[in-house]
């Protein structure tokens, strides 16, 4: 199963320019050429997101799982919008022109249950929770995370989600400056249920580049973490 980056399609902080590419999922053509490329290939694809034009005028940021028959199993828009003012002075603000999802998605696939999740998302715990409650074996978390941000939480975030859901996590991230000028982190990663990192692609700090990389998955791995340390099952629900 082939994973791929947030905003696969098209990462454009101009977004009057960007809005000459985005169009309705149905007219997508990054989807439709992965689509046909899996069919081809006969491998599913997490398509990390696109931007996608919705009918009310607004975008979502999507998420796609495509089986080995090029049909789309699953879709999620990401749930939280990155709204924020960086020390560093970026600001950004993804609710102006995206609309959050509303529904925690999951799906059984060769690796076994996949949960989906984008970015900025893997801040709010409630929605690992969720997933880990799911019973997933494996959850996503493609990005395109920035640089200071990234520095300081990207590897503690990603190991401490594998670590309370009791399942792998793969992202797939951007790295390096891109034509719009923004700058992403990196270091693509792969983390077992006992939060060891089994694979890091690296980032703008150590030269990582754009690449392709292959990491096992092993399920008895996810049943002997979650016998060892049954979080999941002890987990009590707390009223505030």
């Amino acid at each position: 199963m082939l994973f791929t980056p947030e905003m696969s399609g098209l990462l454009d902080r101009d977004r009057k320019r960007a809005r000459r590419s985005i169009r309705p999922e149905a007219q997508d053509l990054v989807l439709a050429a992965v689509c046909a490329a899996a069919q081809r290939e006969g491998i599913w694809v997490h398509l990390g997101s696109l931007a996608i034009a919705r009918d009310d005028g607004k975008w979502a940021n999507r998420a796609f799982v495509i089986d080995d028959h090029g049909e789309i199993r699953a879709r999620y828009d990401k749930l939280h919008m990155f709204d924020v003012d960086l020390a560093s002075g970026e600001s950004w603000r993804e609710s102006n022109a995206y609309t959050p999802g509303e529904e925690v998605v999951t799906v059984d696939t060769p690796l076994g249950r996949l949960g989906l999740a984008i970015c900025y998302d893997i801040r709010f715990p409630a929605l690992f929770e969720a997933l880990g409650a799911g019973k997933c074996d494996v959850i996503a978390i493609p990005a395109a995370f920035t640089v200071p941000t990234g520095r300081a939480h990207w590897h503690l975030l990603q190991r401490a989600r594998a670590v309370e859901s009791s399942a792998y996590v793969l992202s797939a991230a951007q790295v390096g400056r891109h034509d719009d000028g923004r700058e992403t982190y990196g270091h693509s990663l792969a983390v077992d249920p006992w939060g060891d990192v089994l694979l890091d692609m690296g980032g703008v700090d150590d030269g990582g580049t754009s690449d392709v990389a292959f990491v096992d998955i092993d399920p008895e791995r996810t049943q002997a973490v979650r016998a060892q340390l049954p979080s999941l099952a002890n987990r009590r629900h707390i009223a505030a």
